[in-house]
């Protein structure tokens, strides 16, 4: 074999020793290490084929209030709309105890809710109030002919009394499910699907 010029072979058998030391000593130091790699490889491959732990939900507010507990602003909303309101400019909420914002006022008599919680927010520009009342069991025949009196569109099911109202830039919308009634008044910003996101949070 040609011999490479300028290679000198006093330094590069030493050399070679010397790499070849110091790599099996390397070999040596992790060997230790060996069993806690294999732990953390097999630890790794269990949690990424195991399912996911199911997380506990917290019980609805429809749930909360067949049981007596107390119902708060944050109870009706689901996280997503939740963030979306308390994100918005200038937003600011009064949690009361006042009626359903309503102008089907005959309803409100006929039928006097009991006021679980009244949310109203305040924003840069618009408003929007909500409130989850407890009524009567024969209320929705009622609210159903209050609603239709005053323009509102209603859809009816075994479930529940679904009705809405745009007028000008207000949009009103009830929901009366077992003996709960759950209305909203928006004006002028109405996030989008804000009635059945709330409906959703609340029933389901």
């Amino acid at each position: 074999m040609a011999r490479i010029g300028g290679r000198n072979s006093w330094i590069a058998v030493p050399a070679g020793v010397i790499c070849a030391a110091v790599i099996g000593a390397l070999v040596w130091l992790s060997l230790p290490m060996v069993p806690v790699t294999v732990a953390w490889i097999g630890e790794t491959l269990r949690r990424a084929t195991s399912p996911a732990p199911t997380t506990t939900s917290e019980p609805s507010a429809a749930m909360q209030a067949a049981e007596g507990g107390a119902i708060d602003c944050r109870t009706l909303y689901p996280d997503d709309l939740w963030n979306e309101l308390t994100w918005r400019g200038g937003s600011l909420l009064n949690q009361t105890a006042t009626p359903p914002a309503t102008e089907a006022a005959s309803l409100v008599e006929a039928v006097t809710p009991e006021v679980l919680v009244t949310c109203e927010w305040s924003f840069a520009s618009g408003s929007i109030v909500t409130t989850l009342s407890r009524v009567p069991a024969d209320a929705r025949p009622i609210a159903e002919a209050a609603f239709a009196g005053q323009g509102f569109s209603c859809t009816t099911s075994d479930a529940a009394l679904v009705c809405a109202r745009t007028r000008g830039e207000v949009l009103e919308e009830h929901t009366l499910r077992d003996d709960l009634w759950l209305a909203s008044v928006e004006s002028p910003w109405h996030p989008e699907d804000y009635g059945p996101r709330l409906d959703g949070n609340v029933w389901d």
